[in-house]
């Protein structure tokens, strides 16, 4: 396993002990991408989606979660929604 294998492993744990909070309230989110200069790109699943608190729940549940996992992840977007797609 290589060096970003072993980053994304360590993402997509991060990301499993958010998504019980996520699936209580109907969202989901999904690893699209962990690019070569570390940027980790999310889609934010079901109500996620929509819902007027899914900024607050990305950078307090989502990118904490991912940069106490992996300190080295230069910044965390989410593709499909505007407001948080810049990181």
């Amino acid at each position: 396993m290589d060096s970003k294998e072993k980053t994304i492993a360590l993402i997509e744990l991060a990301l499993e002990s958010v998504r019980p909070y996520l699936k209580a309230d109907g969202g989901d989110v999904r690893l699209i991408e962990l690019t070569d200069n570390q940027d980790v790109v999310l889609e934010l699943l079901g109500s996620c989606q929509s819902c007027p608190m899914s900024a607050m729940t990305f950078r307090a549940g989502l990118e904490e979660s991912i940069r106490k996992a992996v300190p080295s992840v230069n910044k965390v977007v989410a593709q499909n929604v505007p407001s948080l797609a810049q990181g």
